[in-house]
């Protein structure tokens, strides 16, 4: 192959790469941002099967507070989670999403966002959420969920 091919080529390879990647990682963070409404739509409609899904089986779930100026972390089991959810109450429980950031490289995600927690209309507490996700055969899957909570200063 000549020089001048071979530059040729060499360019129209890089330009198809650097392409594909900005619509690559816009689909992939379309999927992670799906997977994160599955939850909460989850959530809200009491629906274990579907909170279920969006966790990957080694999954681990926590809280982190800080009382009386020394921080905690409180671990949840993701089963208990999904089984309060699943578990008929007296009103709806409605985690709203805000600030939504996302990134990823390769099969791994984080994510991070800010929530407001309502139990039917009563604001009960927000915080944020930090997760992790990865891609799997199936689709991405949360592996890790920590959060923070406050009875106060909660976005609209």
């Amino acid at each position: 192959m000549s020089r001048p091919c071979a530059i040729v080529l060499s360019c129209f390879l890089l330009l198809t790469v650097l392409g594909a990647g900005p619509a690559a990682a816009q689909g992939a963070e379309a999927e992670v941002r799906a997977t994160i409404v599955r939850l909460f739509d989850g959530m809200r409609e009491g629906d274990s099967a579907k909170v279920r899904s969006v966790f990957h089986p080694a999954a681990r779930l926590g809280s982190a507070a800080e009382r009386e100026g020394v921080v905690s972390v409180r671990p949840d089991s993701p089963e208990a989670f999904i089984r309060a959810v699943g578990a008929p109450k007296e009103v709806q429980w409605d985690e709203r999403i805000a600030n939504l950031v996302i990134q990823i490289d390769g099969p791994l995600a984080s994510a991070w966002m800010d929530y407001t927690f309502y139990a039917g209309p009563r604001r009960s507490h927000c915080g944020v959420n930090a997760m992790q996700l990865v891609r799997m055969a199936a689709g991405w899957q949360i592996v890790s969920l920590i959060d923070t909570r406050r009875p106060e200063g909660c976005i609209a």
